[in-house]
């Protein structure tokens, strides 16, 4: 059976600019993750290079021939490699800014350049201290983003690992273990050298750090075992602003609120089933909060005053 070229399917007349943007997206992302320890190197450039290749069926469109010659002269010298980032990183905005309209809404957007953030952090196998706290200043900068997936879990979780000032191995290798989770390297030997490192972490489920709760209408399904109150008072509660109860998680439920565990991290792997389908109908798209018991009564204490 004769199968066409790629570049020449008929189909490809609708998907070009999404694929371009998507690309542009996740590229700022990369450059932004690879630069936020203030170097850049070898095995970061490496990934680079393969992200090029990736992409190479793009090459012929415009802005990519300048953005792929521009990585290539970064990898070929040792000189101003960080400004040759901020070089490419800047092609990348003049692109968005000269298409005048972007094929993706702004939250789209931003996920996609989250991803490659995450993305370019990863690149050389390590996280460093400089990197976290900068990711989370992205993050506060993008609060637009909350409820959508991964930047909830992303948020919390580093919430989490810089409340006490210090960032220890564990902490470090649960973040990469959650960033390989929607994070796919191009270089397989890193990719390997990831999964051995982190094979003892487990993160099936984290809590949105700062729940935004609309009661009149919602779909809401409780889980795990309650310590600030019992369910049944929490369920009158939630009926009473004008919320619905459901027994399980559908994908018509909005938030998914989560009995106290005593973890920091809220890591919820003793729940099992209502936990994981969250997290799976978050991964497909569904704007499904989980929200922890604490913080879920707080703001129904503060909606008693607004």
């Amino acid at each position: 059976m004769k199968t066409d070229n790629y570049e020449s399917l008929g189909y490809r007349q609708y998907t070009s600019l999404s694929e371009m943007d998507k690309a542009i997206n996740s590229l700022k992302g990369i450059l932004l993750g690879i630069s936020m320890d203030n170097e850049v190197n070898d095995a970061e450039l490496n990934e680079l290079l393969l992200w090029c290749d990736k992409h190479k069926d793009l090459i012929k469109r415009n802005p990519f021939k300048n953005l792929i010659q521009t990585i290539y002269e970064a990898v070929s010298t040792r000189e101003n490699r960080l400004e040759l980032m901020e070089d490419i990183y800047w092609l990348c905005e003049r692109y968005a800014t000269d298409q005048n309209i972007a094929f993706y809404d702004l939250a789209t957007a931003d996920l996609q350049t989250l991803q490659g953030l995450c993305h370019g952090i990863l690149s050389d196998g390590q996280i460093k201290d400089t990197e976290i706290k900068k990711l989370d200043q992205w993050l506060e900068q993008h609060e637009h983003l909350n409820t959508y997936y991964p930047y909830d879990e992303i948020y919390t979780l580093i919430t989490s690992v810089l409340a006490d000032g210090k960032i220890d191995d564990v902490e470090r290798k649960r973040l990469m273990a959650y960033f390989a989770e929607f994070v796919k390297l191009t270089d397989e030997a890193l990719t390997q050298k990831i999964t051995t490192e982190i094979s003892d972490i487990k993160i099936d489920g984290i809590c949105t750090a700062n729940p935004q709760v609309i009661f009149d209408g919602s779909q809401f399904c409780l889980t795990g075992l309650f310590s600030r109150g019992t369910r049944k008072e929490l369920e009158l509660e939630i009926r009473n602003l004008g919320g619905i109860i459901n027994s399980d998680v559908t994908k018509k439920t909005n938030f998914l609120i989560v009995g106290d565990s005593g973890n920091p991290c809220y890591a919820f792997a003793c729940y099992g089933r209502k936990v994981e389908k969250a997290i799976g109908l978050r991964k497909q798209g569904l704007k499904i909060s989980l929200i922890h018991e604490f913080d879920f009564w707080d703001t129904i204490e503060d909606s008693k005053y607004n």
